[in-house]
């Protein structure tokens, strides 16, 4: 999660963006526990590979850590030199089982992993393979090769940035092989080079295929992901609304997470919307929006629409994407 976040500004301008919530959870929250679910065993250690956020954002990287039992571990890649270096940061961790993720997806999956498993690349089925990385099978559905946006088609599994593997040793073995024999591509180390490695010498990779993969890369995925996630919290009986949010004369439409300190007042809330700790909301009628913390909005409608934190917004309709600390009037 070493990124800026730049297809996500200018929310990403003040807070990295794992952390910026949705349905009124944070990004990388959200992914630990997907993983949680399909390890089939407690989580030791999880290691964050950030830049420089500060000392507040790594807290709360190691808050989230905490909440899952696990020992939190800042690692620094101040230096956009690809996913494998990024990986390649948190050695210290690379040991025994390890999962690795990229901190702007989450994803649904309904198996767990197998003792017996060498390695798994959760991928998912899409039909524009030629905008991904995708993985190459064999007859037994053993993943053979790794191909990077291919120019004619090879498979329409794509990689969706989460990674298994058995022997964390073995990994990082071909992580520094990369960069000692600068085995670089568009000026970057990239993982897959290393899991080709791996495969090539033996370790038997499988695809694990999810239900769903959800990206948070930029403003209109992120609100579309906001959706399914209230979706998938009102199946599963985890929807949330504050026992102190004050709403008067308003309706809530379901599935709505609304956060502590929230005050709705004459309004129209929902479906798919998030409101933040400590906003505002009045004579106002939003749908498929996301509103972080600490935000004001009134006589105006929203759709489809993400709104930052400490945001005051009055006037008309409007399909918007604004950052922190603004004072917006229409």
């Amino acid at each position: 999660m070493a990124g800026r976040g730049s297809r996500l500004r200018p929310h990403t301008l003040t807070l990295p963006k794992p952390l910026i919530p949705v349905g009124g959870i944070p990004i990388v929250h959200r992914l630990v526990a997907d993983i949680a679910s399909v390890c089939g065993k407690s989580i030791e250690n999880i290691g964050f590979v950030t830049g420089d956020f500060g000392e507040d954002v790594e807290k709360e990287l190691c808050r989230i850590a905490e909440s899952f039992g696990a020992k939190g571990h800042i690692f620094h890649q101040l230096t956009p030199l690809g996913t494998g270096h990024a990986v390649l940061c948190g050695s210290p961790l690379l040991q025994g089982p390890v999962v690795v993720a990229f901190a702007d997806t989450l994803f649904r999956a309904d198996f767990t992993i197998n003792a017996s498993d060498d390695g798994i690349l959760w991928v998912k089925q899409i039909p524009n393979p030629e905008q991904f990385g995708v993985i190459k099978l064999n007859d037994q559905q053993e993943i053979v090769d790794y191909i990077e946006k291919p120019s004619t088609f090879v498979s329409d599994l794509a990689m969706i940035g989460i990674y298994y593997v058995k022997d964390g040793e073995a990994l990082l073995r071909e992580l520094t092989y990369l960069v000692d024999n600068d085995i670089i591509k568009s000026g970057e180390y990239q993982l897959p080079d290393a899991l080709r490695r791996l495969t090539e010498q033996g370790t038997k990779f499988k695809p694990g295929k999810v239900l769903e993969w959800l990206d948070c890369g930029n403003k209109t995925v992120t609100v579309e992901t906001n959706s399914r996630v209230l979706d998938f919290d009102q199946m599963d009986n985890k929807l949330s609304q504050a026992k102190d949010a004050i709403i008067e004369n308003s309706i809530i439409i379901q599935p709505c997470f609304i956060g502590k300190g929230v005050v709705i007042k004459n309004s129209v809330i929902g479906p798919h919307v998030s409101i933040g700790e400590g906003s505002t909301v009045a004579n106002a009628t939003i749908k498929t929006s996301l509103i972080q913390d600490n935000t004001n909005i009134s006589h105006l409608s929203m759709c489809n629409s993400m709104v930052g934190n400490h945001v005051n917004m009055h006037g008309k309709p409007i399909d918007v994407s604004v950052g922190d600390f603004n004072d917006w009037h229409v």
